[in-house]
């Protein structure tokens, strides 16, 4: 979450102070019209070319990106699946159910009552891959709403633009309107591909990482309850585990253990 902060103030410094740096006054840059234009016309497009529940999601993903950040730790979990195998290698697939209260995320919770429910291996691992298919599906479709936003606003920058300079040919007469209107114009195209390329694009690209992020979970999760199903050796269950995680994921879960200890 710290990294997402420091990308978009540093991204937004390096415009506008590169603009400082060049002699040009921030006030120059502090156009209303442009902005309402701009935003206005690619938050509308955006809302027009998505649907209410994925431009709904779109809008809390923001909120995960700067103020959530991601909560997968797939270390965690990896050791609470390794608990539930010792478990009912233990005592048994029924001793399971006592667990499950515990257990906060809920396709790991759910597809782990299935087991204890006796669902058939393959009915179970079928449902379990069509939630990953369609949570994957999801989460692509609402990092493609920002992409999609980032497409938009040069355009609606370049239209900012033009409608700028139509309002300097009509007031060619009076010298002191002329001023106004190309500085829209100008602005106008700075905040549509500034927006699109450090603030839109980006959020759309981030989405759709921490979404891979979660369906990486999601399939550590039916691997290993999969394993508990068919009774494999717990060591076993771990080791398939861990080659699902890359090498950074498992760098970090190993800091984080010693942290722990």
């Amino acid at each position: 979450m710290i990294l997402n902060w420091i990308g978009i103030l540093l991204g937004a410094f390096a415009v506008f102070g590169g603009a400082i740096l060049e002699g040009l006054h921030i006030q120059a840059l502090i156009q209303p019209t442009a902005a309402i234009i701009v935003f206005g016309g690619t938050i509308g497009a955006t809302m027009l070319a998505s649907t209410p529940a994925e431009f709904s999601a779109a809008l809390k993903g923001i909120l995960n990106i700067f103020l959530k950040g991601e909560k997968h730790n797939s270390s965690k979990i990896i050791q609470e699946i390794v608990g539930m195998a010792n478990i009912a290698r233990k005592e048994g697939i029924l001793a399971l159910e006592k667990s499950l209260a515990n257990i906060h995320n809920p396709f790991f919770s759910s597809n782990l009552r299935k087991v204890v429910d006796g669902y058939d291996p393959n009915i179970l691992r079928e449902m379990m891959e069509e939630k990953i298919f369609k949570t994957e599906q999801i989460n692509n479709s609402i990092g493609k709403v920002w992409e999609t936003a980032g497409g938009f606003a040069p355009t609606i920058g370049i239209i900012g633009a033009v409608l700028g300079l139509i309002h300097v040919m009509q007031n060619l007469s009076d010298p002191s309107k002329l001023g106004t209107g190309i500085a829209v114009a100008f602005v106008a195209t700075v905040y549509g591909v500034g927006s699109a390329n450090i603030l839109f694009i980006p959020m759309g690209n981030k989405l759709k990482k921490m979404g891979m992020t979660e369906i990486h979970e999601m399939e550590i999760i039916m691997t290993g309850i999969l394993g508990i199903q068919a009774g494999l050796n717990p060591r076993v269950i771990e080791d398939k585990m861990k080659n699902l995680v890359g090498d950074h994921e498992h760098s970090e879960g190993k800091a984080a253990e010693k942290k722990a200890a």
